[in-house]
């Protein structure tokens, strides 16, 4: 099953790779008779919140470290409830699913489980997790977080919710500073519009900096896990959607979302792309990026963190590129400005002996404090909107454009049937960037929308089932 959730494997050091099979890693907190009011709650009720309480939690790899920066987030919880102990075990994103569902089906699994944001209405539907609609203002309610990141918390159609936001990932646009003053290009006008961006892009096309002659842009083809989320920014711009408004029927093959399928890949055929970068995926991308191979890149916040995280540590501080950047929203298209919003969700498992336990560590991990402490260890953004917003994160130039591209947020439609279609979203918009690259047939915009409309028949045969 393909996901939105697996953001870490498209930048993660060969080094790390290693460390993203399963792992397990138990961490004792220090004691205290009394909860702290300026770290959350305490991890049992008042006539038993003495007594010893193992929690097993699963987790992805989001971060280089992430059983590490996990137990680091919660250090001042553990510190103020000693008679916890915490087993962290990292998931594979690859393994994820198969093991989770299993889980669900079984009974047997964590107490505390992190879920990719399309996978919690599935996993909602079979019963695996709690509803948790009645605790829901323990968290900050609804209003707390992005309208974006909150849909994804239940089935669309009910209210009940079953899952708090716990990080958010966006797309936004990094542009380096240097070769767009070389070309006379002016960053404040150059991504308001899609006609203002393709000029822009035209521009900077070609431009040397040093040895390095770049391409205007560097786009993933259909090797890249992101496939969807590459292209459903531009489809929304344009005034498409996902599905229909009853979540129905495929709406993705209409004229406008096909204008929007149109305008990102014709930035190919108008010469903007080395189209060798179609080969490539996320990673590689922004790594021809940060060694000046491009001037322009679609990504996540991930890289304002790699950006000034040392190369012996993973990133790419001492690049070329990490000292002339800037960051930007995606352009605005003729009906909206949009941008892809995913991220991860916590639950409490339905098998979990320990859910007031469980439930109590989710809500210190929604603590103002624990969120911004995680957004710094790992890169991505909070899911509190007020922490996205902080001066302690806009402070950087970087994550304040962030925060500007995630007001324009979208999620794809929280059913339980999006795993299997997003499969098929990712063949038949894999089948669009071939033609794009001119490996399979030739690029029109019959041939596009032949494409589309495959994909919406698989689509809604999945619907209807």
């Amino acid at each position: 099953m393909n996901i939105q959730g697996e953001f870490f494997l498209k930048k993660a050091p060969t080094s790390v790779l290693a460390a993203m099979v399963t792992a397990s890693m138990v961490f004792a907190g220090c004691s205290s008779s009394t909860p702290a009011s300026d770290t959350g709650p305490a991890a049992a009720e008042q006539n038993g919140k003495d007594k010893p309480v193992t929690l097993n939690a699963w987790i992805m790899p989001n971060s280089p470290k992430p059983d590490q920066d996990f137990l680091t987030t919660l250090k001042p919880y553990l510190d103020q409830n000693k008679h916890v102990t915490l087993k962290v075990t990292v998931l594979d994103w690859g393994s994820a699913w198969t093991k989770i569902t299993t889980a669900a089906t079984s009974g047997e699994g964590p107490d505390l489980l992190q879920l990719g944001t399309s996978w919690v209405p599935a996993i909602a539907s079979m019963n695996g997790i709690e509803d948790i609609t009645g605790r829901v203002k323990e968290i900050g309610g609804e209003e707390a977080y992005l309208p974006a990141s909150w849909k994804t918390t239940k089935i669309e159609g009910s209210d009940k919710i079953y899952g708090v936001p716990w990080f958010v990932d966006a797309r936004a646009i990094f542009y380096r500073t240097d070769a767009f003053k070389k070309a006379g290009v002016d960053p404040a006008t150059a991504f308001e519009t899609w006609d203002s961006f393709r000029e822009a892009l035209k521009k900077v096309n070609g431009v040397q900096i040093g040895d390095q002659k770049m391409s205007a842009l560097g786009i993933p083809g259909k090797n890249d896990w992101n496939v969807p989320h590459n292209l459903f920014p531009w489809i929304w711009g344009a005034g498409g959607t996902v599905l229909t408004m009853d979540n129905k029927a495929a709406a993705f093959n209409d004229e406008k979302a096909l204008e929007g399928i149109l305008y990102y890949t014709g930035l190919v055929q108008d010469g903007l792309v080395d189209k060798t970068s179609l080969e490539k995926n996320s990673a590689q991308v922004e790594s021809d990026f940060a060694d000046g191979r491009s001037a322009v890149l679609f990504a996540g916040p991930w890289m304002v963190k790699n950006f000034t995280t040392p190369t012996d540590a993973g990133g790419m501080a001492e690049k070329l590129a990490a000292q002339n950047y800037g960051v930007a929203p995606l352009p605005a298209g003729p009906k909206e400005r949009a941008t892809f919003i995913g991220g991860s969700n916590l639950t409490v498992f339905k098998g979990s002996k320990n859910k007031d336990a469980a439930w109590d560590v989710i809500q210190f991990l929604s603590t103002d404090e624990a969120q911004l402490s995680y957004a710094k260890l790992t890169g991505f953004l909070p899911a509190k909107a007020k922490v996205i917003q902080s001066e302690e994160l806009t402070k950087d130039p970087g994550f304040a454009s962030f925060a500007e591209a995630a007001k324009y947020g979208k999620s794809y439609p929280s059913i339980p049937q999006w795993g299997p279609m997003e499969t098929a979203l990712v063949k038949y918009f894999g089948n669009i960037w071939d033609i794009v690259a001119g490996v399979k047939g030739t690029y029109s915009k019959e041939a596009v929308k032949q494409q589309l409309d495959d994909a919406a028949r698989e689509v809604n045969g999945i619907l209807n089932q």
